[in-house]
């Protein structure tokens, strides 16, 4: 029987699987492994350490640093051409085998000549100018203002480059349909992204707070929890935890002047399956449209009640499974509800039903496959 090898360059590496779009390419390596696919992990490092996890998943593990500040000057973007090491191409050349490029991030060898006849395949996680267009609508600071609509205007030039790939991969199906509008002659699928989650485990009872957790240190994730500490906690008699990597002495001196705020700083994955096991209701808010997002996918698997706003849906059919909320006085009247509910058993049998049917880890690795390979 013939194996099935596949190369898949990763914009970061995937482990520990705790933010964004890492999440989404650790799992995805997890289940292609079990379907039995030898997989080649090529991955770009900055900011993390080498993963010796990673290794148990994969057939070879290869890292390459991230270049310096200094590949911002170029037409490229930055995120491009940041991403680029001769190594890469060398090692890609060895074989004729499938290469998976996570993220427009790590397309700079897409149109390569030297991979002219190989299959490639983009898996998008964002519209990324669409993406960088919302940071700067939601930055303060002009010179990182500029920044973002420099890189946003660059994003845009070079997403024609993915026209050469044979395969592209959604996470939405709006993004879908950008992308079959944008390139009709090329093959492309959604497949929700890869999460954490193999199975619903949600506690039973009720809990005692109300949670929201991110990446503290992203712009999104600081305007929600401004909104939350200005516009909700204030105006609420219940409990919030705020818990995240690397909050800001800004976020922390702000919550420290509510009684009922607590700000949880970089918690361990233990102590962050905890906070979410046992929290009554997950507040999600994004100002952002772009992507799927990931917490949500981890809300409702875990969380009893899942109380967002209209921009976190984008993408999803989840509406049913979750309480919408766009104001301050939205929430906090939800809050005063959802805090004295139990989560009904047949409410909880069509949860299951529904994830099983949209977000499928199982579902989506053997549809991958096939794309792939057959």
């Amino acid at each position: 029987m013939k194996e099935n090898h596949l190369h898949i360059i990763s914009f970061n590496i995937p482990f520990p699987a705790n933010y964004g779009g890492v999440i989404d390419v650790f799992h995805k390596i997890r289940w292609l492994h079990e379907l039995g696919v030898k997989i080649h992990l090529h991955c770009f490092y900055y900011g993390r350490e080498k993963a010796n996890q990673l290794e148990q998943y994969c057939e070879s593990v290869h890292y390459y640093p991230r270049r310096s500040f200094l590949s911002n000057f170029s037409s490229l973007p930055y995120i491009v051409n940041s991403r680029r090491h001769p190594a890469l191409l060398q090692r890609l050349l060895q074989n004729d085998y499938p290469i998976l490029f996570e993220g427009l991030h790590t397309c700079y060898l897409l149109f390569d000549e030297h991979l002219a006849s190989r299959k490639k395949i983009f898996r998008e996680s964002n519209i990324e100018h669409e993406y960088y267009r919302g940071l700067m609508a939601s930055e303060n600071s002009i010179w990182k203002n500029f920044y973002f609509k420099w890189e946003a205007n660059r994003l845009q030039r070079f997403e024609k480059y993915l026209a050469h790939a044979n395969l592209m991969l959604t996470v939405t199906e709006q993004d879908e349909i950008y992308f079959k509008n944008k390139f009709p002659g090329n093959t492309i699928h959604n497949i929700s992204s890869f999460h954490e989650n193999d199975s619903v485990s949600i506690k039973a009872g009720r809990g005692e707070y109300i949670l929201f957790h991110g990446n503290l240190a992203v712009q999104e994730n600081i305007n929600a929890v401004e909104f939350i500490l200005t516009q909700i906690a204030p105006f609420s008699n219940y409990p919030f935890k705020i818990a995240g990597l690397k909050p800001s002495d800004r976020i922390i001196e702000k919550a420290s002047q509510l009684k009922n705020v607590e700000i949880i700083a970089n918690p361990s994955d233990a102590a962050m399956q905890q906070l979410m096991d046992n929290a009554q209701i997950h507040l999600l808010y994004t100002s952002q449209t772009t992507g799927l997002k990931l917490k949500l996918i981890n809300a409702l698997h875990q969380g009893r009640f899942i109380l967002l706003n209209q921009n976190i849906l984008h993408g999803t059919h989840a509406a049913e499974e979750c309480v919408v909320a766009n104001t301050g006085q939205d929430f906090i009247a939800q809050i005063e509800i959802l805090m004295h509910k139990n989560l009904m058993p047949d409410a909880l049998q069509h949860r299951i039903s529904f994830l099983k049917e949209n977000f499928n880890n199982a579902k989506n690795a053997e549809l991958l496959k096939q794309l792939i390979f057959d």
